[in-house]
């Protein structure tokens, strides 16, 4: 029994001195705080070459929108001449197929209208009508003839006659045969009459 109370004894001691140590190693002690410092040049580069990076961007849409707009710009004045040409030419075009014109330039070149055509009916041969050559004679008139002015529109003049101081006109007084005309002193004055 003596060698086992030893071996207890001992291992007594032993757990005592492991558990002061685990005590001791327990114990919690205040330790500083210690930031961890993060170095601040690669951020600050970082962040400079980002704002760098988005004015240049920027520049460079606002330049590239510009350009656009003035390309847009160019582009509309371009299409607004083209449409101005096209209605020209669409004029051009018109005036070249006016039929009178055609006629006039066929005119001019010698050509009459043939008066009496004759047609050829394909199903059996026969020729319908009496054909006759065009001459000189068969030509008609193109353009009308100017309107004539109504009599309407055409009002004689009013003539009045002036006194002359001893009483005859002058007209009289020189001898020229017209009672009260007084030559180069016609007046046209519509409801004025001298007193005789």
């Amino acid at each position: 029994m003596s060698i086992h109370t030893g071996n207890a004894a001992r291992q007594r001691v032993r757990f005592a001195r492991l558990a002061e140590s685990a005590v001791e190693r327990a114990r919690l002690t205040v330790v500083p705080r210690q930031r961890p410092v993060a170095p601040r040049t690669p951020f600050v580069i970082l962040v400079a070459v980002v704002l760098l990076g988005g004015v240049v961007l920027l520049l460079m849409f606002n330049t590239s929108m510009q350009q656009a707009s003035f390309k847009a710009t160019r582009l509309e004045q371009q299409a607004t001449l083209l449409n101005a040409k096209e209605q020209q030419l669409r004029m051009e075009l018109d005036n070249l197929r006016d039929p009178q014109r055609v006629s006039e330039e066929a005119a001019r070149l010698g050509m009459v209208p043939m008066v009496t055509p004759a047609f050829l009916k394909l199903s059996d041969g026969t020729v319908l009508g009496v054909p006759q050559p065009a001459t000189g004679e068969s030509r008609f008139r193109i353009r009308p003839l100017p309107q004539q002015m109504p009599d309407s529109f055409k009002p004689k003049p009013d003539v009045v006659y002036a006194p002359v101081e001893d009483g005859q006109t002058q007209a009289e007084s020189e001898g020229t045969g017209a009672p009260g005309l007084l030559p180069g002193r016609h007046q046209a004055r519509s409801g004025e009459r001298a007193d005789r």
